[in-house]
């Protein structure tokens, strides 16, 4: 068994240099907080549009504790198709050895983009089949919210 260290956060917050990171970019989400368990569930992209039709992409995955730090993505908006690919880098640490390793993941997001929605698929190689998402335009990551 394996936990995850360096991509999780050991509270809600998001490090301040996230949410500075994020503040100039589109932020699509359908993270959410459950109410069973307390954990946060789901998927944000944070979307920059570069020169012609580049973008540069940071995904959070949410599967419990929040991911504090984006996986780096990229890829080409062609009309309303948005297509992304990277590579996820995870540091983890084996235990009870407590061996460090590094797994490695192909990431690819496609699908349609308007102003207010993302549509598509997310594929994690190892993760198994690619996941139907729909993203709603947020103002700002959900690590990003500001406090009550």
């Amino acid at each position: 068994m394996a936990l995850l260290v360096t991509s999780c956060a050991p509270a809600v917050n998001a490090v301040p240099g996230e949410c500075t990171r994020t503040a100039h970019t589109k932020i699509y989400s359908n993270a959410f907080l459950s109410q069973e368990t307390g954990d946060v569930l789901g998927f944000e992209l944070a979307i920059e549009r570069l020169k012609n039709s580049s973008i540069d992409a940071l995904l959070y995955v949410y599967e419990g504790v929040p991911n504090t730090d984006g996986i780096r993505i990229s890829g080409r908006l062609s009309g309303k198709t948005l297509v992304l690919q990277g590579v996820w880098v995870e540091h983890l640490i084996e235990y009870p050895s407590k061996k460090e390793t590094v797994d490695q993941h192909r990431v690819r997001i496609e699908g349609t983009i308007n102003p207010s929605t993302f549509r598509g698929s997310l594929t994690i190689q190892s993760f198994g089949p690619a996941i139907k998402v729909r993203l709603a335009r947020v103002r700002h990551l959900w690590l990003c919210k500001p406090e009550k």
